[in-house]
């Protein structure tokens, strides 16, 4: 590729809903209230600024997906397959006209039947997106089998974000976030990895965000456990310093050195621009996280992306 564009793989925008939807009030400005909460930061509702903020931090194009808040993960099956679908269509309807705004569809992982309808039938987005943990199935659970299997044979990439943690102890002190979110990546990632599903499909690309949570902190504890022959791990299980490099993440980590520890647990052509925009929690710029690496990995990182997906597109 002679000039490989920049990518912010983690951007989040709220959807412009087209229909009524149960649970979802709209007020007169067009933000939503969803199951009692107030989705309520104006930037999550202009995808022209969105566009904007790319432009000025010299990013070229972003994936865009749905926050955490929109995820429901408490629905029934036919309230869930109401909901993704307003919630794509909304998504699309968002960002229509804005050529460097690409869509994640939300497939929600709690109902693999529902999941699997979308990953059948949407064909116009860059990838998907799911809730890692929450009210998720474990990920290695049987019924997530064909889902994973249709996911492999499209070859799109799926970033997995963080759901909320239903570790009640992590209401105080924002844990929920501080805490849930890395961890609860940590515990998606496991089930992947020591439960086989990585091994059993090669050709999924699976994205994390906020640098891998917990990753790159406990996946030596993992190949300790696995060498060591721990009680509920199967003898097959392969090294997890090895699957996990078949990962892709965002260095969104706060720190260096975590972005450090990241590039050495996944891989520097592995590693993703993302920046969370527009919570607190993110980075104006997301090249801030690398401004400790050399002029030309910050590049390569920044293009990763667009290798990832013309490896889609290729297959």
């Amino acid at each position: 590729m002679s000039n490989p564009r920049s990518t912010d793989v983690h951007t989040h925008l709220a959807p412009l809903l087209l229909r009524t939807v149960e649970g979802v009030e709209e007020d007169r400005h067009g933000r939503l209230t969803v199951d009692g909460h107030c989705v309520g930061a104006a930037r999550l509702y202009d995808a022209r600024q969105l566009a904007r903020h790319l432009c000025e931090n010299g990013v070229d194009r972003a994936w865009v997906s749905a926050p955490p808040p929109l995820y429901r993960q408490h629905l029934v099956p036919e309230q869930s397959r109401v909901w993704v679908r307003a919630l794509d269509n909304g998504l699309r309807a968002r960002l229509d006209g804005q050529a460097a705004l690409d869509r994640l569809t939300y497939i929600p992982l709690d109902h693999p039947g529902v999941a699997l309808e979308l990953v059948e039938d949407v064909e116009d987005s860059v990838g998907w997106t799911a809730a890692a943990g929450g009210g998720s199935v474990a990920l290695d659970d049987p019924a997530l089998e064909p889902v994973w299997s249709a996911l492999s044979a499209r070859r799109k990439p799926l970033l997995l974000h963080p759901g909320e943690s239903p570790d009640s102890r992590l209401g105080p002190h924002y844990l929920s976030n501080l805490l849930g979110n890395p961890v609860e990546t940590g515990v998606a990632v496991a089930q992947l990895v020591l439960g086989g599903v990585l091994t059993r499909h090669p050709d999924l690309a699976i994205v994390l965000v906020h640098c891998g949570g917990v990753v790159p902190a406990v996946v030596g504890r993992w190949s300790h456990g696995v060498a060591m022959r721990r009680p509920g791990i199967t003898p097959d299980t392969v090294d997890p310093t090895t699957t996990v490099r078949r990962l892709w993440s965002d260095c969104l980590g706060h720190r260096p050195e975590l972005v450090d520890l990241a590039m050495v647990t996944f891989g520097a052509d592995h590693l993703l621009l993302g920046s969370d925009y527009p919570f607190p929690m993110g980075l104006d710029n997301p090249f801030d996280s690398l401004a400790h690496l050399p002029p030309e990995l910050r590049r390569r990182i920044a293009c990763n992306a667009e290798t990832l997906v013309a490896k889609a597109a290729s297959s």
